[in-house]
């Protein structure tokens, strides 16, 4: 991904394709102005962390068929809004991290000690 770096200042790599995940649906969990929800942390999803957020509103389970999105289940990887990811980890159910597809714009917001607590 030309220039973009990840939180350990590396080359950033993809997420997942499979579903395909980020604001852009490359795979890339990479963000810019028009993505308000910053969706720069590449999760792994756990059954906690998707009922977590189911119960906030951002139910990531149900299948959407209308926008080609499967639902996700636990072990998928997908690119979320690291405001949601600190709520999570707030409330003690953050899901992994996986640093090397994490965009470098999420330490804006938490430090690298916090997201390496959570590493793949």
């Amino acid at each position: 991904m030309n220039g973009k770096r990840n939180v350990l200042g590396e080359q950033l790599i993809g997420c997942c394709t499979d579903p395909m995940t980020g604001f852009y649906r490359d795979g890339y969990c990479r963000t810019s102005n028009a993505d308000t929800g910053t969706h720069v942390v590449c999760a792994v999803m756990t059954n906690e962390f998707l009922e977590f957020t189911k119960s906030k509103g951002n139910d990531l389970s149900t299948p959407i068929p209308q926008f080609n999105f499967p639902g996700l289940k636990a072990g998928d990887k997908w690119c979320l809004c690291i405001s949601r990811w600190l709520e999570a980890e707030k409330a003690g159910c953050a899901p992994y991290v996986d640093l090397k597809a994490t965009d470098q714009k999420a330490l804006e917001y938490t430090n690298i000690n916090v997201l390496k607590t959570y590493a793949e």
